[in-house]
């Protein structure tokens, strides 16, 4: 009988402590997926939040730190946000933390900043809080050095700081600092493009950054240009010269062209010319060896008589006789021919 009592005590401890165990992993299981310290947080800041709420979180795959602690921070620095806002920015994407931080930093700076619109600016890609910072302080944009050319030919080099103030209303949509560093390089261009002489550029660096200034680069884009400073001038090239230099050389090489056609042209024509020479004398030649067969046909048909051709004969021995004789006479008259 003792050892039935023993045994049944023993029984009674083991499913006891089954129990216990069963109950602490369910309790495990439901404090880590209820976040009750997250909930006790924010009714101790003030937030008023469901537990059931963040339940619910919990089933749509959304962190509920990711959404309590900011509102928490942003009720405690008067802002009228609702969780459902800030539940609703993080599931398309957005950052909540940025947004409420930025919301914060326009109120400490009374800048007029609704939850809408700043959440569409961080929806956009556009760090919502750095554009509200810019706000309050302006940045800084400094150009690389920006290259033209006045009227007489000289390259003048000018490097600008940009001034500029973020502008919350045109932030969706608006240009950015590339945008900026373009227009102001383009109306330097244009500026040291129009000065009749790179002296007057010189002498006078302000009025790049007047004419430019005046022309209202920031439309359009999401900064307001607050000014423009021209902080260094240097000189470059003598760009006018290199391109009379180059227009010289060019105008060279195509009279020498021009000339080297002409001769190609004569050595041509003396070619041609060579060559209807070579072509009289075969003609001559050719003519040459019909005169005998002419001779012979004549003797044959009896319109030329032997009597007639032995004169002919002696009239030609005669006439190269008297020739060789002359020659003779007169050495010079052959190399004159």
């Amino acid at each position: 009988m003792s050892l039935l009592f023993t045994g049944g005590i023993a029984t009674g401890t083991i499913l006891t402590i089954f129990l216990v165990v069963v109950v602490f992993i369910i309790l495990a299981f439901l404090l880590s997926f209820v976040p009750v310290g997250l909930w006790i947080s924010a009714i101790s800041a003030g937030v008023n939040v469901n537990i059931l709420s963040l339940i619910g979180m919990r089933l749509r795959r959304v962190k509920p730190k990711r959404v309590i602690e900011p509102q928490i921070k942003g009720h405690k620095a008067g802002l009228k946000v609702t969780t459902n806002q800030l539940e609703s920015h993080f599931l398309a994407g957005g950052n909540v933390d940025r947004v409420v931080d930025a919301l914060i930093a326009a109120q400490r700076a009374n800048i007029n900043l609704t939850f809408e619109r700043c959440a569409a600016i961080d929806l956009a890609g556009r760090d919502v809080l750095e554009a509200v910072q810019m706000s309050v302080n302006p940045k800084v944009i400094e150009t690389p050095f920006i290259a033209g050319v006045a009227m007489d030919g000289i390259e003048v080099k000018a490097k600008a700081r940009i001034t500029v103030r973020a502008n919350i209303e045109r932030l969706v949509g608006g240009a950015g600092e590339e945008t900026i560093v373009a227009r102001v390089g383009e109306g330097i261009v244009s500026t040291i493009g129009s000065s009749e002489r790179h002296k007057k550029v010189l002498e006078n660096p302000d009025s790049i950054s007047q004419t430019v200034l005046s022309k209202g680069l920031d439309s359009g884009t999401a900064f307001e240009i607050l000014s423009i400073d021209i902080a260094d001038v240097d000189i470059g090239k003598n760009i006018g010269a290199d391109l009379q230099t180059e227009q010289a050389v060019a105008d060279k090489n195509i009279a020498q062209a021009k000339a080297e056609e002409r001769r190609a042209m004569a050595v041509a024509k003396e070619q041609e010319m060579k060559a209807r020479v070579e072509e009289m004398r075969a003609r001559v030649v050719e003519a040459e060896a019909k005169v005998p067969l002419a001779f012979a046909v004549a003797l044959e048909s009896g319109n030329l008589g032997v009597k007639e051709y032995y004169d002919l004969k002696n009239v030609e021995a005669d006439t190269a006789m008297r020739d060789s004789i002359n020659k003779m006479t007169d050495p010079n008259k052959d190399q004159d021919n």
